[in-house]
């Protein structure tokens, strides 16, 4: 019997703000979704329209994410490698009924496998190869873009739903002016020289 695979994406490694998300997605082989492509190539009116068919029609999807103090604690290599071991585990626990049919054969976008109890393989450029972590690359990307419209209304003095975080002309002017908030990444090298200016 052919596995089903599950594919795997994260989003938001590179912002200096908010959380970095992960989702893990096992498509229907009888559904084809049209339109499938890495997040950031697509639009983000066709990747809310997307995200929506996705969570329709998948046989399993799940989304997770590594706090802000996460990324600071252990790295935002290993945040998002813990993202995306979360939302397998989520992925697991709520879709066993599925995942009891047929095999399940993990495939994750880059170049290193998040530590999980599945066979699992890293591919470079996977969101453009493969339709499963296309559809998982979408799911991160707006959960993390709601997350940033959301923090937006928190904090509108750093035009989040503008940049989404990240770091844009615009972003670092705002920053310099507001200093640096509760949810901005301090391990990263802008907002730390920041911190470091202003004690």
């Amino acid at each position: 019997m052919t596995p089903l695979i599950c594919g795997v994406d994260e989003a938001g490694r590179g912002p200096l703000a908010g959380a970095v998300y992960a989702a893990a997605v096992i498509l229907n082989p009888n559904h084809q979704i049209e339109g499938l492509a890495d997040s950031k190539k697509i639009t983000e009116k066709k990747r809310d329209a997307l995200a929506i068919e996705i969570k329709q029609h998948a046989l399993a999807w799940a989304i997770a994410s590594s706090s802000v103090e996460e990324i600071d604690e252990i790295n935002i290599l290993q945040a998002s490698m813990l993202a995306m071991k979360r939302t397998i585990e989520r992925l697991q626990s709520q879709f066993e009924r599925v995942l009891d049919i047929q095999e399940v054969f993990v495939q994750v976008d880059g170049n290193k496998c998040p530590k999980i109890n599945l066979p699992c393989e890293a591919i470079v450029k996977g969101d453009s190869k493969v339709q499963a972590i296309s559809a998982a690359s979408i799911l991160a990307k707006t959960a993390r873009d709601a997350e940033l419209y959301a923090l937006d209304k928190q904090y509108p003095m750093y035009g989040f739903a503008k940049h989404k975080g990240y770091p844009t002309k615009m972003h670092m002017a705002l920053l310099q002016e507001h200093g640096v908030s509760p949810i901005h990444r301090r391990s990263y090298a802008p907002v730390r020289k920041l911190i470091d200016l202003a004690s």
